[in-house]
């Protein structure tokens, strides 16, 4: 799976530059557009997972860009606006948005709405998971939900084996620890490293009394995790 690409439309620099900090942080790729009119040459060369979309934009307003993107493409689409007025909030909402998000905001909340609004996008876009999944000498088979590495069959807790399936679904993609903990404990993160982190601790320790000689996951320190290439 490629990388999560979200388009941040704002035309403040510092609020853009805030915006696209927050997205790297949560593992995503952003890419600031700084009027309507850069956000539409974006749009039209490329596909998005994602856009943040502010209203007071120079070149083309917010609400045309949104009216565009909600018959041209199904993607998320956050309106993030200093416009409080509560009838603008409901005619962004009717118009496509998924999200309205007023300014000034708080940096956990805005990254915690861009990941849950993009874990139902892909579970609405999802295909079926494959039967059996590999990675280097890792084979998992998805309806008996058994791990053979090396040769030899792996003993893991169901939380453990989330985990190794959620990295081995999408290999080149840097999960979150909020990613990870949301995915494999359905409830919202709140900041609980160490039930990430011994998890985390012992999956790698059954893969590497498994197979000493190999390397599977790594961290992305300031990120998150991922399989080793």
């Amino acid at each position: 799976m490629d990388q999560i690409k979200i388009l941040v439309v704002e035309d403040d620099n510092d609020i853009n530059q805030l915006l696209c900090n927050i997205i790297r942080k949560s593992g995503y790729v952003p890419q600031p557009a700084y009027s309507g009119t850069e956000a539409m040459i974006y749009l039209e060369r490329s596909e998005w997972d994602m856009v943040l979309l502010d209203l007071m934009l120079p070149g083309m307003n917010g609400e045309e860009i949104l009216e565009k993107i909600s018959k041209q493409n199904p993607i998320p689409v956050i309106v993030i606006s200093a416009k409080l007025e509560q009838q603008t909030k409901i005619e962004a909402l009717r118009t496509g948005a998924d999200d309205y998000i007023t300014k000034p905001f708080d940096i956990e909340e805005v990254a915690a709405r861009i990941d849950s609004h993009l874990r139902r996008a892909r579970r609405m876009t999802q295909p079926p998971q494959p039967k059996k999944l590999t990675y280097k000498d890792i084979s998992v088979d998805t309806e008996a939900k058994t791990v053979m590495v090396n040769g030899c069959e792996l003993t893991l807790t169901a939380r453990e084996y989330a985990i190794l399936v959620l990295l081995m679904s999408s290999p080149k993609r840097v999960f979150t620890k909020a990613n990870l903990f949301e995915s494999v404990w359905h409830e919202e993160f709140r900041g609980d490293d160490n039930t990430i982190n011994v998890h985390m601790s012992n999956v790698r320790g059954k893969l590497a009394k498994a197979n000493p000689s190999e390397a599977y996951i790594e961290t992305i320190w300031g990120m998150g995790y991922r399989l080793k290439t």
